[in-house]
């Protein structure tokens, strides 16, 4: 297979890339394709489970579960950019992938990183407003504040993504840029570039700073203040309830906080090593997966809506109150 390129205005125009992926045997290549679609699948399932339950159940029209249906819907579409390419290269010798599509998976799956990082933190400042001032929650948490602060996730991760795309997108790929990945993420792109893609890294790194640590300090203060306050609480059941409120949430942060920070912190050097796909599989792939069930094992509300749903006990929607009433 050969490169396509075009002389235009002295630069070579890359027309496509070629998407390395896991280099296994054929047999293990199928093996591959039947866990991560068996993977994706369940994925879709868990999360679609949880927005039809949200909607369908008036007890969880309230501002955490308006937020944990935008949460379920994103990683709907979060895997949803990542994991069909995959799985079309497991069972395909082509394995190529062209520029624009290459740059349009690159800006919608970091517009969900980073709005996933956005709203992770919104929803550690939600509990901490119903856990630390519960007699003002009511007012604090309206339907608008939710509205705006749900849209404002949204807008800053399209942006975000919009501007790290614009630097990335205009450099120089010479030869055949073979990407040592398995989807088009900003370190393996940043690595095959021919050019001093300093500036790129540059900006990709300020970046990485306002939509990771900002909302990461975010997180960690709501936390403090959470657990200093539930400590106060006298009674262990007082304690062990108001704990419980935001058990799921923490495990979920911590878990994709940990697979993602270092990865995406300093992306060209992260592109050194191997085990770079390891732990892009993990918050790609597996996290996802474990985010509803860690919700449903978790949250005592959810799990009844949802045993309703698969037994078919209810006969249609209760309620006609606004999602976050």
């Amino acid at each position: 297979m050969t490169t396509k390129a075009l002389e235009a205005d002295n630069h070579t125009a890359t027309t496509y890339f070629i998407l390395l992926g896991f280099p296994t045997g054929p047999a293990l290549q199928l093996l591959l394709f039947s866990v991560f679609l068996a993977a994706y699948l369940l994925t879709l399932l868990e999360n679609f489970l949880i927005i039809l339950a949200i909607c369908s159940e008036a007890q969880l029209h309230k501002p955490m579960y308006f937020f944990l249906s935008h949460l379920s819907f994103l990683e709907m579409w979060y895997v949803t950019v990542i994991s069909p390419k995959m799985l079309v290269d497991f069972l395909s010798h082509n394995k190529s992938i062209s520029f624009n599509g290459c740059m349009t998976q690159l800006y919608f799956f970091v517009t969900f990183v980073c709005t996933e990082y956005i709203l992770l933190a919104i929803m550690a400042f939600d509990r901490y407003e119903a856990i630390c001032n519960p007699l003002r929650y009511p007012v604090i948490m309206t339907n608008q504040l939710c509205g705006v602060l749900a849209g404002g996730c949204w807008s800053c991760g399209l942006m975000t993504a919009m501007i790290k795309l614009v630097f990335i997108a205009r450099l120089h790929y010479c030869g055949t840029p073979q990407i040592n990945h398995y989807f088009c993420d900003i370190s393996p792109l940043l690595n095959v570039s021919c050019e001093d893609s300093s500036q790129a890294e540059l900006v990709d790194f300020f970046l990485a700073l306002m939509v990771i640590v900002v909302p990461l300090c975010v997180v960690v203060a709501s936390y403090v203040i959470i657990l200093t306050t539930i400590l106060k609480i006298p009674s262990a059941q007082g304690r062990q309830k108001a704990f419980s409120t935001c058990a799921s949430h923490l495990t979920v942060v911590i878990l994709f906080y940990s697979t993602t920070l270092f990865t995406y912190a300093r992306p060209k050097l992260m592109y050194a090593y191997n085990c770079n796909k390891v732990v892009s599989v993990l918050y790609t792939v597996i996290v996802p997966l474990l985010n509803p069930i860690i919700y449903c094992l978790r949250n005592r509300e959810v799990k009844e809506a949802l045993k309703k749903i698969i037994l078919c006990s209810r006969s249609g929607p209760q309620g006609n109150g606004d999602l976050i009433s």
